[in-house]
């Protein structure tokens, strides 16, 4: 069993909490541009607050744990390895729930090359719980605004998680597929599964927009946000993400593995 305190070391070893990757310039321009309403950094999320910068830098102060001082405006942030650890503890009591009661859930990443095997190991350990794992919209095809403009995308399912990919032959090695901050995905699968009369998940797990986008739909969602992905922890604060977790999502995919062995040790779901 790892410890909390094991864990919190490796949560500053790796650097998925303490001085992280993200510098603090982006922090603070993403936080203005979602003050600003752009859709790009709210993700699927209509705040129902005027978030003004201050009000969303001491947000993000509060529940990620970077310099509250609006004039630290260039170097490294940080994210507070004790409110990561709070938060996984409440991200592993709702996976409880949902396996106690047979809940059927989806999960979907933006994040794929990292995140996968994190996610996968969650929908492996719920579906034997007993949970429905949901897969709809395999193969839909859904176009995304991205910097390059307007590309289309095919929904996939890997290991019961869902992700987009290009269109087309995978190469050998490739990422398994796209990264997205979209919420177009979550609300494709969720569109599908409603017009096929199939259950509609009671969960939804993952980050980006697959959990503002569910959120807003008023589907509970919970899941893994950076600390430039204030959507997520605006959408905690106003009630429509039951969990955000502040981590690094950028970090060698195995540097989460002890996070998965974690959760799942807590939720009672280890295999």
């Amino acid at each position: 069993m790892l410890t909390r305190h094991a864990l919190r070391d490796h949560l500053l070893v790796t650097h998925l909490a303490g001085v992280v990757a993200t510098p603090r310039e982006r922090n603070l321009s993403r936080y203005r541009l979602f003050a600003a309403r752009d859709p790009r950094v709210l993700i699927g999320l209509e705040p129902e607050s005027d978030w003004h910068f201050p009000e969303l830098l001491q947000l993000m102060t509060q529940r990620c744990g970077v310099s509250a001082d609006p004039k630290h405006t260039s170097g490294q942030d940080v994210i507070d390895p004790d409110r990561t650890l709070v938060a996984l503890d409440a991200f592993a009591d709702r996976l409880a729930t949902a396996a106690a009661s047979g809940a059927p859930v989806l999960l979907g990443t933006g994040h794929p090359h990292p995140l996968l095997g994190f996610y996968a190991a969650l929908a492996a350990a719920l579906s034997a719980a007993g949970c429905d794992v949901l897969t709809p919209a395999q193969g839909r095809s859904v176009d995304i605004t991205t910097r390059f403009g307007v590309r289309t995308y095919n929904l996939h399912y890997a290991q019961g998680v869902a992700m987009v990919r290009e269109p087309g032959a995978r190469a050998p090695g490739s990422e398994p597929g796209a990264h997205t901050h979209s919420p177009l995905p979550v609300r494709t699968a969720l569109d599908a599964a409603a017009g096929s009369g199939g259950p509609l998940p009671a969960l939804v797990i993952g980050d980006h927009g697959w959990v503002c986008g569910a959120g807003q739909l008023g589907i509970e969602a919970i899941g893994l946000a950076d600390s430039d992905d204030p959507a997520l922890f605006v959408g905690e604060a106003e009630g429509r993400v039951s969990v955000a977790v502040p981590l690094d999502d950028t970090v060698r995919s195995d540097y989460y593995r002890p996070l998965t062995r974690y959760v799942l040790n807590r939720a009672c779901l280890s295999q």
